[in-house]
């Protein structure tokens, strides 16, 4: 009989199959962010605090509109379910699946163009919203050129979740490292004006991650037109999506949009309340926020694969497998965080130097600021990690109502009046602010948690009581 150890380390290994390509995936994506963050640093902290906005508002609505489509993944996954990974679907099951993708398409086609209206009305309003109007100023060119990237974002990430449905995502990951250099070189073309390309200073980090956008989806759809498996499954016809289908993608990625825009919403208005207390603060909070980011993209992967692993082992009735998926994805996220964590206590001047520039007048105040930190986020990422992994289990369960409900209570009723309390009637000022960031993450987690083992054991006593 095999010991707990042998059964962790069986555990992981099985995740980590689905796990490290989706982890490296994210990581990939997120270093297009980071890349425009640098290019930003680079250009001084003026520019990094008005570029970290306009990306603050624009990763609100890209967030909100990758949950629309997030659930596509688990229904392919419990759509396409069998015992035997190497069997060939029956007809049924790939007419669901062809469905399930023209409907993705059709509901990202709708949330792309009402996401990049909301962008320009939320630019309009920022300086009602208590923001340095040199800093909107800068802000708003940026947003102008980010929002037409948002339609091939959100079809990107419906064709990506189709393919990680199938337990296919090594394409995804070329594509995605390839992305990271095309967008660092047409930074540098359009920020700087080289060759037969227009100078045009931040706005051109705007315009170069649109286009990287466009190219990385036309670059999925055609990888996954030669791959044998799912040639036959893409149907990209959003016009014969079946109303029912749509309605159950809509009525399943609704709260999952709510809950990520919950999250994203919060860290939108801790951004807003750091930016009250100056340029410094706001490019500290951007700095170590994007570090977090990163690092989030470790969780992110294992909360998609645990998830997608959920979806699949209740499909096939394993109850007592999903609870494991859960003990293991938890464990690989603690280890991985504990290694970063000391990183930022050790050696805090090399994690933030791609960012800030300590020599020079302005980027000295804020490199201070964002030291201290690092030493909140040591801790904090540990929680940010085991929510997001929270809610994946939860959307493998199809329940995402449950993590919007959460969230509203762990964020909004719970963190934003301690990052309130602690950064302003403290006098904390941004440390504060992430002290109350830390809270509400922290409650966050452990209340998603506790509804994950709430449900499985009711799915477990059902057979019982039939």
């Amino acid at each position: 009989m095999p010991t707990p150890l042998t059964t962790l380390l069986r555990d992981s290994r099985a995740l980590a199959t689905l796990a490290v390509p989706l982890a490296l995936t994210q990581l990939a994506q997120v270093a297009l962010t980071t890349t425009d963050t640098v290019m930003m640093g680079l250009m001084g902290a003026e520019a990094l605090a008005g570029g970290g906005l306009a990306m603050v508002v624009f990763n609100q609505l890209r967030t909100m509109g990758v949950g629309l489509v997030t659930a596509v993944g688990n229904q392919v996954s419990a759509a396409s379910a069998r015992p035997d990974e190497d069997e060939e679907l029956s007809e049924a099951a790939t007419r669901e699946v062809r469905d399930v993708v023209r409907a993705a398409l059709a509901l990202a086609t709708l949330a792309g163009i009402v996401g990049a209206l909301v962008m320009l009305l939320i630019g309009r309003a920022l300086p009602h919203l208590g923001q340095d109007p040199d800093v909107v100023a800068t802000a708003w060119p940026v947003l102008l050129t980010l929002a037409p990237g948002l339609v091939p974002c959100l079809w990107f990430q419906a064709v990506r979740q189709f393919t990680v449905g199938m337990r296919r995502p090594q394409a995804l990951l070329r594509i995605t490292i390839a992305s990271v250099a095309v967008n660092a070189g047409l930074n540098w073309l359009l920020i700087h004006g080289t060759w037969v390309f227009p100078k045009l200073g931040l706005p051109g980090i705007g315009i170069s991650t649109s286009l990287v956008y466009l190219l990385t989806c036309l670059a999925l759809y055609g990888s996954a037109r030669r791959d044998p498996r799912l040639a036959p499954l893409l149907d990209i016809r959003i016009w014969k999506a079946r109303p029912a289908t749509l309605r159950r993608l809509t009525g399943l990625g609704v709260p999952i949009a709510a809950t990520y825009g919950s999250e994203a919403g919060f860290f939108s208005v801790v951004a807003l309340l750091i930016g009250t207390f100056g340029s410094a603060a706001l490019a500290a909070h951007t700095a170590v926020n994007q570090l977090i980011y990163i690092v989030f993209q470790i969780a992110v992967g294992l909360s998609h694969a645990a998830s997608l692993n959920v979806s699949r082992e209740l499909a096939l009735d394993r109850v007592e497998a999903a609870q494991r998926i859960k003990n293991t994805a938890l464990a690989c996220a603690a280890a991985v965080m504990a290694v970063v964590g000391v990183l930022y206590l050790t050696v805090p001047g090399l994690v933030l130097r791609p960012f800030l520039d300590p020599s020079s007048a302005d980027g000295h105040s804020a490199t201070g600021i964002a030291t201290n930190l690092l030493l909140v986020a040591a801790v904090l990422q540990f929680f940010d990690c085991t929510q997001n992994i929270g809610v994946g289990l939860l959307r493998g369960l199809d329940d995402t109502k449950s993590g919007f409900r959460i969230t509203l209570v762990g964020y909004w009723l719970i963190g934003l009046p301690a990052a309130w309390l602690f950064g302003h009637l403290a006098g904390l000022e941004t440390v504060g602010v992430w002290l109350g960031l830390l809270t509400g993450l922290a409650a966050t987690a452990l209340l998603l948690l506790r509804r994950y083992q709430q449900a499985l054991s009711l799915r477990a006593t059902e057979p019982a009581v039939a």
